[in-house]
């Protein structure tokens, strides 16, 4: 077969094989945009079922109904020891439960990584001073992120059931976490209060809610559990001073 015949031919076939060439990068680019709408769309959905289903459980609860304690979720303290407005009004709302007889023990749970740096202490200061007896407030040292809070009252503290305490747009997360791990929990909200950032606290809140709906499908456990401290217990055998 002479060269110029042969070169025709691997032309043809190049001709025809074009096409196919064409299809194929069309499918993988129609397959790419798909993966990537859908990991757009999934944060958006993920935040609109969490605020959708768990908007009911906010401020809910039965009346009359005791739960095991109420969990008062950490938040900013200073380094005099003093509380944040936003921490000063989830403690007064989880204090004004606990006279109201919604449950018998508080749970003040929180960031205590470092000896500087103290939420669960002041927390537990704030609630005795305004009279919660001392052996009724638990402190949980490594309430790093809300996800660990609510796995470690599970797990370390035992509860069954609890009445969360936080801002509103914070609690919605924290009851989807209860929920999955098969707690029963309502949340009970803060006064509402505009912060100032409040506007980037809604925005992580928005992207906390997508790594927390991680964290339970994959089951990541706390980072600490510890020895178990039933919450029927003393609250005094949590003080580290």
């Amino acid at each position: 077969m002479k060269k110029k015949e042969k070169s025709q031919i691997i032309k043809n076939k190049a001709a025809k094989n074009e096409p196919d060439k064409k299809k194929k990068a069309r499918r993988a680019a129609l397959i790419v945009t798909a993966v990537l709408l859908i990991a757009l769309a999934l944060p958006f959905a993920a935040n609109l079922v969490i605020t959708g289903v768990y908007g009911g459980m906010i401020d809910t609860a039965p009346e009359g109904e005791k739960f095991d304690c109420i969990l008062i979720l950490g938040a900013k303290v200073f380094e005099n020891g003093s509380v944040s407005a936003m921490l000063a009004d989830r403690l007064d709302r989880g204090i004004e439960l606990y006279f109201s007889g919604a449950s018998d023990k508080i749970l003040v749970s929180g960031d205590h990584g470092e000896k500087e740096y103290d939420e669960v202490n002041a927390m537990k200061e704030y609630c005795v001073q305004r009279g919660v007896p001392a052996e009724d407030v638990f402190m949980d040292h490594a309430g790093f992120s809300t996800y660990e809070s609510v796995v470690r009252a599970q797990k370390v503290f035992k509860c069954e059931s609890v009445l969360i305490v936080s801002q509103k747009y914070h609690l919605y997360r924290a009851l989807y976490i209860a929920d999955a791990k098969g707690l029963d929990a309502y949340g009970a909200s803060a006064a509402p209060t505009v912060y100032p950032g409040y506007k980037y606290r809604e925005a992580r809140e928005f992207l906390a809610r997508c790594k927390d709906v991680f964290y339970v499908v994959f089951n990541v456990p706390p980072r600490y559990l510890g020895e178990e401290i039933p919450i029927t217990d003393n609250g005094n055998l949590t003080n580290d001073r």
